[in-house]
């Protein structure tokens, strides 16, 4: 008897391994099979490999446990900014030397990518958790990318030079006459992109009222100023990401964030390239950092919010629905309006 079930699982065994190895990219990235996970895990051991490009600062973390679930596949890490990796893809693209497997990064590479022809639509069978908002989807039932991180901006504070009880906590709060000069703001897209939901929320009015508060610019990221807060360089800011004082707070920082009207989010998203050379282990790990598995790590690890969840506030994609161009368009306008409105 035991026999005889042994050979029923290497039959099935063997059976998923020849399905592996005759799919095209195609195909495989659009399989829903019930034994997708072991079709997957079949191919990516023969691969032995994917090469993984991210922006992502943890990304060696996430690999390694990625490694530690699937033995004998090893992931090849390239990281480093979008503006640096969109031209890396892009020269490599020209060259015809397509070397990444899997890309996650943020929206404006990825649309250029798209723009470009250089994504391939996938299935995950994770994506049903997914909010639309979340998806950029080629169909009903396959993405060209898909949100697996998410760094959201709004207001944050140093509790040791403000009380609870007098931060603000709306944006007409912002504008009181109490916080006029006591106010950060970082000069980077993490600043331009909180100006882009005041937009958004109140009207481009607006922002004549924010002019009055007479915020001082900083030109350093988000991060940075997150530190320059924490130090009591500064009350307060207006682009401060979440993941950032979550973070400090477990090293004992004296910061806390506050959501307002509407929270720009800086997403990070998985996308499958179109000439993929290893697209079963690629596909493994885009299931993997989808999956509750991998929300689990990048919320609780690395303090990411994800998107599968409702926080209570609102959450605002500044790129959604946008071509590229429209995005740079307004991108540039909101940078304008920013130096317009603060000090330096």
């Amino acid at each position: 008897m035991r026999s005889i079930v042994l050979t029923g699982f290497l039959t099935t065994l063997l059976a998923s391994f020849a399905s592996a190895q005759t799919k095209s990219i195609g195909e495989l990235a659009n399989y829903r099979g019930a034994d997708r996970e072991e079709v997957l895990k079949a191919g990516a051991k023969k691969e032995g490999k994917l090469v993984w490009y991210t922006s992502l600062t943890a990304h060696r973390d996430i690999a390694n446990v990625f490694e530690s679930k699937y033995p004998g596949i090893k992931v090849e890490t390239y990281r480093a900014g979008s503006t640096d990796l969109t031209r890396r893809i892009l020269s490599e693209a020209q060259a015809g030397r397509n070397l990444a497997d899997l890309v996650e990064t943020t929206p404006p590479t990825l649309m250029i990518m798209r723009d470009n022809k250089l994504l391939l639509p996938f299935y995950s069978p994770y994506l049903i958790n997914y909010p639309s908002d979340a998806k950029e989807e080629a169909d009903k039932d396959r993405v060209l990318w898909a949100t697996d991180r998410e760094s959201i901006i709004s207001l944050g504070y140093n509790k040791n030079l403000i009380r609870p009880a007098d931060v603000p906590k709306s944006f007409v709060d912002l504008v009181k006459p109490e916080y006029k000069g006591r106010i950060g703001v970082s000069g980077d897209s993490t600043g331009v992109r909180f100006l882009g939901a005041v937009i958004r929320a109140k009207g481009e009015e607006f922002i004549k009222q924010l002019r009055l508060m007479e915020m001082k610019m900083h030109m350093i990221s988000g991060g940075a100023i997150h530190e320059l807060m924490a130090a009591g360089e500064m009350p307060l800011s207006v682009s401060i990401f979440r993941n950032h004082v979550l973070a400090g707070q477990a090293r004992g920082a004296p910061t806390e964030w506050v959501p307002l009207d509407l929270n720009a989010t800086n997403a990070g998203g998985v996308a499958l390239p179109s000439n993929s050379n290893n697209p079963h282990a690629a596909l493994l790990l885009a299931d993997f950092l989808l999956s509750p598995e991998g929300q689990k790590i990048f919320e609780e690890k690395f303090r990411f919010a994800t998107s599968t969840k409702d926080y209570g506030f609102k959450r605002w994609y500044p790129e959604k629905g946008l071509t590229t161009e429209q995005y740079e368009k307004l991108d540039d306008r909101w940078k304008k309006l920013l130096r317009e409105i603060t000090r330096k």
